[in-house]
């Protein structure tokens, strides 16, 4: 699935290419990709038209497009193959369209949700006070967010004992953050993903979010992570962090900083790239 820097690549592209756009119809082409607005596809087009699109807002992982007057949100779930991608209006439909949104200033491009195996799509929502749609109100802030709380945040892995991953992954705790740029912010720490966080320091929690901003802004850098034509920009352009990974789908390559092969564990129901040198597992109390 997309992680922030990915979600963050479309939500630029949608600012320059949506923001101020007054919409004129919309299509509804599947109803799975509906499925999450209550009123069904006819009430989706039908409360979204005439609406004017504010400038598109993300955190972590999710993204939404608020409507003008602040009171409802359009929430974006991409899913395993989501893509929101501006297109010329007479451009052929792609195979898997779900959702079209036609806008009235005569530009000559829309705004197509095209999902290959239909898990994402589009539904309105109200508000929260901070302006997040109120179905995501718990989740975290995330790294990249100028308001995201270093304290609060090692307080609450001490709090949470659980494992350094996992708590990486929590949304509720720090949002954005998934498995590829969990194994690679790992990598850079020199830390087993199964290290307690209960005994991790203020320095060493301090230094792992270093390493995640640091990876996530070297990601955006170049547009993301694509492993497949399933990931792609507004206008459809794959990124290429995926030829600067440290640790994720390295199975047996040598580790760029050792040397020592590199090593893959199944982890719930995903899976963990680490270097069994550089970030060695916990000892086990007897």
């Amino acid at each position: 699935m997309p992680e922030l820097p990915e979600v963050e690549v479309v939500r630029r592209g949608l600012e320059r290419w949506v923001a101020g756009r007054t919409v004129e119809a919309v299509e509804v082409l599947h109803p799975r990709a509906v499925r999450r607005h209550p009123g069904g596809g006819a009430d989706f087009a039908a409360r979204l038209r005439g609406e004017t699109i504010g400038v598109p807002q993300r955190r972590g992982k999710y993204l939404w497009l608020p409507l003008e007057g602040g009171h409802q949100s359009v929430l974006g779930h991409l899913g395993m193959s989501g893509q929101l991608l501006v297109q010329p209006q007479d451009a052929p439909d792609e195979k898997h369209l779900r959702i079209r949104l036609r806008f009235d200033d005569g530009r000559g491009t829309e705004l197509r949700f095209v999902d290959q195996r239909t898990f994402g799509g589009l539904s309105l929502h109200e508000n929260t006070p901070d302006g997040l749609p109120d179905v995501i109100a718990h989740i975290a802030r995330d790294p990249l967010d100028p308001l995201f709380d270093e304290g609060a945040y090692h307080l609450a892995l001490r709090a949470k004992r659980t494992t350094v991953k996992r708590a990486l992954l929590d949304q509720s705790l720090i949002s954005g953050v998934g498995n590829i740029y969990a194994d690679e912010a790992l990598w850079r720490s020199k830390l087993h993903y199964e290290r307690p966080t209960a005994n991790l320091t203020r320095l060493r929690s301090a230094e792992l979010l270093g390493h995640v901003r640091d990876v996530m802004n070297a990601a955006l850098a170049v547009g993301g992570t694509s492993f497949d034509s399933l990931y792609v920009n507004v206008n459809g352009e794959s990124g290429y962090f995926d030829r600067s990974l440290d640790a994720y789908g390295r199975e047996d390559e040598p580790c760029r900083r050792c040397g020592t092969p590199m090593r893959r564990r199944p982890w719930m129901n995903r899976s963990s790239y680490f270097c069994p040198r550089c970030q060695r597992p916990p000892r086990v109390s007897s």
